[in-house]
């Protein structure tokens, strides 16, 4: 059985989303302000969660960028506000879709049912990377910003799949050297630099924080 949280302060509202996805056959769990909802995404395993934008004591898009910083759970934004910044702002914390209240719960029912499918055709067992709004699919070697995919090269690719699976780890020129070129590699550790120049002008956004920071004298680290 799908399991579905739901974190909504209209308790009206969430009881009647609770009612028509039991009604579907679902397993719901409610939760009414941030903070509360934080800690049933972090502590249980869950298919989907929904996810109000306005939410007491921790607002929607602070407890996304947190829930996507461990979890690549998939997260259906719920808000009143319909604005593009809105929206925007909901996909860049790591919400996989949104939906604008008032809506009608067939609409829910199908966006849910189309991110069940999206999953399935990944394949089990397959991993998701997010970092900030880059995701990164390891099987099929995708990387997309937003909704967009970027084309990169192997080099490219094993650079930033290294960084990714090392976030907060910072990695000397050497280890990197060593995660993508190999061991028994002849270049020089400065080609490190120059592929991590390549990386950030495909990946980086301008007057934004770059995705990969250097650290003087030792190497480079992703943060979440």
């Amino acid at each position: 059985m799908k399991r579905i949280l739901v974190i909504e302060d209209e308790k009206n509202l969430s009881r009647f989303i609770e009612l028509e996805l039991k009604y579907e056959g679902y397993e719901v769990a409610l939760a009414y302000d941030g903070r509360g909802g934080l800690e049933k995404a972090l502590t249980e395993d869950w298919d989907i969660i929904l996810l109000d934008l306005m939410l007491p004591k921790l607002n929607g898009l602070e407890v996304c960028r947190r829930i996507r910083q461990v979890k690549t759970v998939p997260i259906v934004m719920i808000t009143a506000r319909d604005s593009v910044m809105d929206r925007v702002s909901g996909l860049d914390s790591g919400a996989d879709d949104y939906i604008v209240k008032p809506f009608a719960i067939e609409e829910l029912l199908a966006r849910l049912r189309a991110l069940f499918r999206r999953g399935k055709s990944e394949g089990a067992g397959s991993t998701t990377y997010h970092y900030r709004d880059i995701t990164v699919h390891k099987e099929s070697r995708q990387v997309f910003k937003f909704e967009h995919e970027i084309e990169v090269t192997k080099r490219e690719y094993d650079l930033l799949l290294a960084f990714l699976e090392n976030q907060n780890i910072v990695l000397t020129r050497e280890v990197l050297l060593n995660k993508v070129w190999g061991y028994d590699t002849e270049v020089e550790t400065n080609v490190v630099d120059v592929y991590v120049r390549y990386l950030r002008n495909k990946i980086d956004s301008p007057d934004e924080e770059s995705y990969i920071q250097t650290i003087r004298g030792t190497g480079y680290v992703m943060r979440t």
